[in-house]
């Protein structure tokens, strides 16, 4: 199988090199034939000169601003069997790209692989109830879709491998959501064609940034009222969101 790397960028130039860095390095470390795909989504910083420099990175442009306007370019630009769909301020770390391709092996009907984020620049205080919560989360998510939805697994936006023959299938992503709710859409969508699973063995690093800008607990309600309203209204209630970026030099030091 191959497996493409689609890493939506906007305004990413603090942190889109140690992404690009570790995910070549695992590449390099497995067994598996891949690609990485930066899409330069309408970005007025140095994220495409940045992207561009890194040896065997496919840097495309998506002009339209938009989480949903850039996956579903890398989509359509991407050639893997597997889509790695991750976010700029993501480390991909050891064993990542093993687990999840060995997991589409084993099981031709998995449409889709995710697991949780562990914040690498948040206090460990924060990252325990950040842990508790997923877990919560994905047990509730669980039951709600076996008995409520009859849906897949949570997803989690920005750490996951999709089955492009299942995206396909579902006409890729809608891009008329903004932001809030795209994960939950994506999830109802693919349980239709296939399985979708959460494992906490496809953890993560991430930036918290988002955390520690709008607070653990408002972005969780954001985010789980969004998720809410996709599964009974099948669209976000919140259209806003805040861009959240962090000054070059901090995020650098965190990758």
């Amino acid at each position: 199988m191959k497996l493409s790397f689609v890493i939506p960028a906007y305004n990413e130039e603090a942190c889109i090199g140690a992404c690009i860095r570790s995910a070549r390095r695992q590449l390099r470390a497995s067994p598996y034939e891949g690609e990485i795909i930066v899409v330069n989504n309408a970005s007025t910083d140095r994220t495409g000169e940045i992207a561009a420099s890194w040896p065997g990175v496919h840097v495309v442009s998506e002009p339209r601003k938009g989480l949903l306007h850039a996956r579903q370019r890398g989509f359509e630009e991407s050639r893997g069997d597997l889509l790695a769909c991750i976010d700029a301020d993501t480390i991909v770390r050891k064993g990542w790209i093993t687990t999840a391709v060995r997991a589409f092996e084993r099981n031709p009907r998995l449409a889709c692989l995710t697991g949780p984020y562990l914040y690498y620049d948040l206090s460990p205080v924060v990252r325990v109830v950040v842990a508790v919560w997923y877990m919560a989360a994905a047990l509730f998510a669980g039951y709600l879709s076996q008995y409520l939805f009859r849906t897949g697994a949570m997803v989690q936006g920005g750490n996951y491998v999709v089955r492009r023959s299942a995206l396909e299938k579902i006409g890729g992503y809608d891009t008329r959501i903004a932001f809030y709710g795209e994960d939950t859409d994506l999830a109802r969508r693919l349980s239709k064609v296939g399985k979708v699973r959460f494992t906490f063995r496809l953890s993560l690093p991430a930036s918290g940034r988002r955390l520690r800008k709008e607070g653990v607990f408002q972005t969780g309600v954001l985010y789980t009222l969004n998720g809410i309203s996709v599964l009974t209204r099948g669209k976000p209630a919140t259209s806003k969101y805040t861009d959240i970026r962090e000054p070059r030099t901090r995020a650098r030091a965190a990758g």
